[in-house]
């Protein structure tokens, strides 16, 4: 990969992210190689408060520190508490979020991430399949997956994101699974 493209080390940028570190995950690709992307756990507490103006489909709702959030913000604002940037990627309605629907604005994302995203497109021959959570740090960019748990799978268009996304010169250390719960 040349320089052009992303630094996906991590070292260092994800110190505050080891209370939640658990074994790696495995994903089997479309090609058939299997391989390891690094697991995180974290519980998150219900929202409670009023109701959202539009959850989604009934996406549970997150407190994080007393903001209503889905857990794909929740992750991105435990990231932005460190510094890093970032958006929660909503590939249902093909936007960048970096707050609820209907009460916060879409963004546009940076030049740089937004080539990224589009080379990886490109690559995959289709809009969806990207992670759900895009951050940076620098030139450090890392795209997060979140399941939560028992109630939700890999899918197959995420499988080839990841794929394509390799074979387009980024590493796993440019990935991380979010399990979690309530």
């Amino acid at each position: 990969m040349d320089d052009d493209h992303t630094h996906t080390s991590q070292e260092g940028n994800l110190e505050f992210l080891q209370p939640y570190k658990v074994d790696g995950e495995i994903f089997s690709l479309p090609s058939g190689e299997q391989i390891s992307i690094q697991k995180y756990f974290l519980t998150f507490t219900p929202w409670k408060g009023a109701s959202v103006p539009n959850t989604y489909n009934n996406k549970p709702v997150i407190d994080w520190n007393g903001e209503p959030v889905f857990a794909e913000l929740a992750v991105l604002r435990l990231f932005q508490s460190h510094g890093w940037e970032g958006v929660w990627v909503d590939s249902y309605r093909r936007n960048y979020r970096v707050g609820l629907p209907d009460v916060v604005d879409t963004i546009e994302l940076p030049q740089k991430q937004r080539d990224l995203i589009d080379s990886i497109r490109a690559k995959t021959g289709r809009s969806g399949g990207c992670w759900d959570v895009f951050v940076w740090k620098g030139d450090t960019m890392l795209f997060i997956e979140l399941k939560r748990q028992k109630k939700d799978s890999i899918r197959e268009t995420q499988l080839q994101w990841l794929e394509k996304s390799l074979d387009y010169g980024l590493t796993t250390n440019g990935f991380a699974f979010v399990e979690w719960k309530f």
